[in-house]
C-alpha cells in the first residue's frame, strides 16, 4: 500500500515522502498514530503542490541569501570594547556582539550561531565567516578597537 508520511518515521522515510509498505503495518501501527495517511490521487496532487511551493520558497530564500552575500561579502565591522595596556580586552568579543554590529552598521540581520568566529581576546583585525543560508556564506572582517 502507498501512504504519504505525516512525521518523520524511523527506518522509513521522512515527513512527506511517498513510501510503499504493508497493508498490515499500515492498519496497525501507521495509521493509529497518526503517521500516515493513504495515497490517494488528490492527497498525491496536494502533496506535489506542497513539494513546488516549498521549492519555489526555497529558491526564493537562496536568492536573497545570495544577494546579501555580495552585500556583506568583504565589508568591515568595527566593534569598541575596553582594553587594558596591552591591548587584552577585558573579557572577549561574542558573536551576539559582532551580530549585533552588523545589523547596526550594514542593515543586514544575522543570527548568532551562524557566525564562525574564533575566541577574540586581543585588540586587533581578525577575519570570520557568516552563514546565510545553507551553502551560502559571506567572509568579513572584524576591527577591534580601545
Amino acid at each position: 500500500m502507498k501512504v504519504i508520511l505525516k512525521e518523520d518515521v524511523s527506518k522509513l522515510g521522512r515527513k512527506g515522502d511517498l513510501v510503499e509498505v504493508s497493508d498490515g503495518y499500515c492498519r496497525n501501527f501507521l495509521f493509529p498514530r497518526g503517521l500516515a495517511e493513504e495515497a490517494t490521487p488528490g492527497k498525491l496532487k496536494e502533496l506535489e503542490e506542497r513539494r513546488r511551493s516549498k521549492a519555489a520558497k526555497d529558491a526564493k530564500l537562496m536568492a536573497q541569501a545570495k544577494e546579501q552575500a555580495a552585500h556583506l561579502g568583504g565589508k568591515r565591522v568595527v566593534i569598541k570594547a575596553s582594553a587594558g595596556e596591552s591591548g587584552k580586552l577585558f573579557g572577549a568579543v561574542t558573536a551576539q556582539q559582532v551580530a549585533e554590529a552588523i545589523e547596526a552598521q550594514h542593515g543586514v540581520k544575522v543570527d548568532k550561531r551562524e557566525i564562525k568566529l574564533d575566541q577574540i581576546k586581543q585588540l586587533g583585525e581578525y577575519r570570520f565567516k557568516v552563514r546565510l543560508y545553507p551553502g551560502v556564506e559571506a567572509e568579513m572582517s572584524l576591527s577591534v578597537e580601545a
